[in-house]
């Protein structure tokens, strides 16, 4: 046992525990449960911080997950692994890839954990489904009395429901079921497009291609849009130089210099966003799916993501564009725009709707909150659902009616956490204390 402080990824949101645990198994997660009750203080279980809310904050009991690592079974004939809690995406992979398996669908960032990932929402771009909580088919974790619980879509459905996509705020996850896959190639073309390309032609992209991920650059009319489509061909991963100079060098240390000079001199920030966009040129590879999926992230910043009805996406753009060009911010990061179908994940963001994701970033030495308040009232104009993870100033009361299935997840929070032993500050405003 020790006792330090917290931080998050972005520097956002930051913990003073009154004790700090690492369970090594699940009865040591079932005494940290009593512990925490009996010393009437909350319990969490944090994951790597990847979150820029404060949804992994815990002042009390707070759990790191470096130890709950690992696959625990491969069931090939319902083609699911179990694996537990705290193990980060990008070990995963690596082990799903060993064995000739892989996730339908992920995100950017693989540096999450499994049980972080899913609680909050994380998501990739088109697919079947592209959220990792709807590929979740079974979730085991320990309730506020205690009691280890396996819940699947036929056991205690209403709670599995729930935990899949929970904000911890109905246990703490030890082990998560996931549906897999036989491994797959996935070819990547990346090509600038212009911003009439994509305000234009956004649908036609989404229904040719399985994975569309686009990228903005505020202040120019020029974006980066990669379309990722499953292949037949052999692997011809990038040339390890192409990849170094792409991904690394350009992607992360030139443009990390870029926001540094940005920052120093903010009026250079609409023309280094010119000279970056007008680098950008296209390529054409073909690897392993998480290997396309996945991008190296170097610089840290800070990020508002919103989820609007398809129908409403493009015009929701162009209304924010609008919003930024008028609020005048050297804005030095891109906007990124996904899709995703509708799931039927009863938090997840895309909830019984195809929906547009939109995302919004700025640096973490960039002051982001007048950027993000006044493109957040865009997002709402347009029945907008904020990503659980990332900044946002919702609450409870207007949160409530975006989200149909509302009042039954909170008839399932108050059956197994009455006394709220999981809750913090932020689930107290986004889900009501």
């Amino acid at each position: 046992m020790t006792s330090t402080s917290w931080q998050n990824w972005s520097g956002l949101a930051t913990a003073e525990p009154r004790e700090v645990r690492s369970p090594a198994d699940v009865d040591d997660v079932v005494r940290a449960v009593h512990t925490a009750r009996e010393l009437e203080v909350g319990v969490k279980m944090v994951g790597t911080g990847h979150s820029f809310t404060d949804v992994a904050v815990a002042d009390g009991l707070l759990l790191r997950p470096d130890r709950l690592v690992g696959v625990r079974s491969v069931d090939r004939d319902a083609m699911t692994v179990t694996v537990l809690a705290g193990t980060p995406l990008h070990m995963l992979n690596a082990r799903l890839d060993a064995l000739g398996l892989a996730l339908h669908n992920m995100g950017d960032i693989d540096r999450q954990t499994v049980a972080g990932a899913i609680s909050t929402g994380t998501h990739g771009s088109g697919g079947q489904w592209a959220s990792l909580s709807a590929q979740v088919v079974g979730v085991e974790l320990v309730t506020a009395d205690g009691t280890v619980v396996t819940s699947t879509p036929d056991r205690d459905p209403d709670l599995f429901h729930v935990a899949r996509l929970g904000l911890g705020a109905v246990g703490i996850l030890t082990a998560v079921t996931l549906l897999v896959e036989p491994a797959f190639l996935v070819q990547a073309v990346e090509e600038p497009m212009t911003w009439e390309q994509i305000v234009g032609g956004f649908d036609e992209l989404v229904e040719r291609h399985h994975h569309v991920d686009i990228h903005w650059f505020p202040h120019t009319e020029r974006a980066l849009c990669k379309r990722d489509d499953r292949s037949a061909d052999p692997a011809q991963p990038l040339p390890r130089m192409r990849a170094y100079l792409d991904d690394h060098l350009l992607a992360n240390r030139v443009f990390g210099l870029s926001n540094r000079l940005g920052n120093a001199v903010p009026r250079l920030v609409p023309a280094l966003n010119r000279v970056g966009s007008q680098a950008l040129t296209a390529r054409s590879y073909v690897d392993t799916s998480h290997r396309v999926f996945v991008s190296e992230r170097l610089v840290r910043f800070r990020e508002m993501e919103y989820a609007v009805p398809r129908a409403a996406g493009m015009t929701a753009l162009a209304e924010a564009r609008r919003v930024m060009e008028r609020g005048g911010w050297p804005i030095s990061f891109p906007v990124e725009i996904r899709y995703a179908r509708g799931d039927d994940v009863w938090l997840s963001t895309a909830y019984e709707r195809d929906s547009v994701y939109l995302a919004f970033h700025v640096n973490a030495q960039t002051d982001h909150t007048a950027y993000f308040r006044e493109v957040e009232r865009v997002m709402r104009a347009h029945d907008g659902r904020p990503h659980w993870g990332k900044l946002h100033t919702r609450t409870a009361a207007d949160l409530a009616p975006a989200y149909p299935r509302w009042t039954d997840v909170q008839r399932v929070r108050d059956r197994v956490d009455p006394d709220r032993l999981f809750s913090n500050r932020y689930l107290d405003r986004v889900l009501g204390a």
